[in-house]
């Protein structure tokens, strides 16, 4: 009898079985991506954690106050200012001279540091103005005026720069935060040419020994993690 020819698929061979299942490919990817990724989102964890507040400014104020550090004093100063609600506004208003102030909620970056060296038993007012009636020309000529206005003349930034180069002292300008010491005041030149103004202060929490600032760039006295948001322009050290 003649055989019948298989015309059906080729017979395979039984596959063998992975010895590690699907399952614990997808474990040890897992670890491996975890391994590499935790620093990352660890930091991001404790950046969202450590974020700035009212109550972590009142705990950072307690310690700054006391200092007998004049830097730390006048940081803990600054902080003091973001409790107070406050909105930017550059308007020019009549004040008394000295200890003159703008309406209180109101100001510019100028006003931040103003009040600032108050709270520290120092007036920039009466400072800047009895300075630039002896030195007058010795200013930036930028409004015109024919002589000092005690409303006006401490609440512009390049009359403050003046101010500190001659009678403070003025630090290198430097990209490394740790160049900058708590209380040391900066100085920005914005994208739209403008300069603006800042007090350095610690970081909040457990990022104490960063480098954050206080200012008003236009929503009021903010403290921010900002001193390299912008070209920096100016760099001093002044006080007691």
């Amino acid at each position: 009898m003649t055989p019948i020819e298989y015309i059906g698929p080729i017979p395979q061979k039984k596959k063998r079985k992975p010895v590690l299942g699907g399952w614990v490919i997808l474990l040890m990817s897992g670890l491996f991506v975890s391994y590499f990724a935790w620093p990352t989102f660890a930091d991001y964890v404790k950046t969202q954690q450590d974020v700035a507040t009212e109550d972590k400014a009142s705990v950072l104020i307690s310690q700054l106050v006391g200092s007998e550090r004049f830097g730390d004093r006048l940081a803990g100063a600054a902080l003091q200012r973001t409790q107070v609600p406050s909105s930017y506004d550059g308007a020019y208003y009549t004040i008394s001279y000295p200890m003159g102030d703008v309406p209180e909620g109101k100001g510019v970056g100028a006003d931040v540091l103003v009040r600032s060296y108050r709270g520290v038993g120092i007036d920039l007012q009466q400072l800047v103005h009895e300075d630039m009636r002896e030195n007058f020309r010795l200013y930036p000529q930028l409004w015109g005026q024919k002589e000092t206005d005690t409303n006006i003349d401490h609440r512009r930034i390049p009359n403050l720069q003046r101010f500190f180069v001659r009678n403070g002292l003025e630090i290198p300008v430097s990209r490394i935060p740790s160049d900058y010491h708590v209380g040391d005041l900066v100085a920005w030149r914005l994208p739209n040419g403008d300069t603006h103004i800042g007090i350095v202060v610690p970081g909040p929490g457990s990022r104490y020994e960063e480098r954050w600032v206080v200012h008003n760039q236009g929503e009021g006295t903010q403290w921010d993690n900002a001193l390299l948001d912008h070209e920096i322009v100016g760099h001093y050290r002044f006080g007691k």
